[in-house]
């Protein structure tokens, strides 16, 4: 899934944290970084974002749940 225009990324990061499943960006690369990663999150966040919004990223969440979860925040709190 595409996401937008996150505004709230300590926020977006306790959604990730909450996800029962592997919740990964995929790169423009094509690579995978598992979000739930401390250390990927940190590289994520160095290297995508430098004016403290992320225009857009592409997620894969692994389970339904965890998918609902990220539409809700994207909805709600985005």
């Amino acid at each position: 899934m595409k996401v937008q225009n996150i505004s709230n990324i300590e926020e977006f990061f306790k959604v990730v944290d909450a996800c029962e499943g592997k919740v990964e960006l995929v790169t423009g690369e094509g690579d995978r970084l598992n979000l739930k990663s401390k250390l990927s999150q940190y590289v994520s966040m160095a290297n995508i974002f430098s004016n403290g919004e992320i225009p857009e990223l592409e997620i894969v969440a692994h389970e339904k749940a965890d998918i609902d979860r990220l539409i809700s925040f994207m909805v709600n709190n985005g």
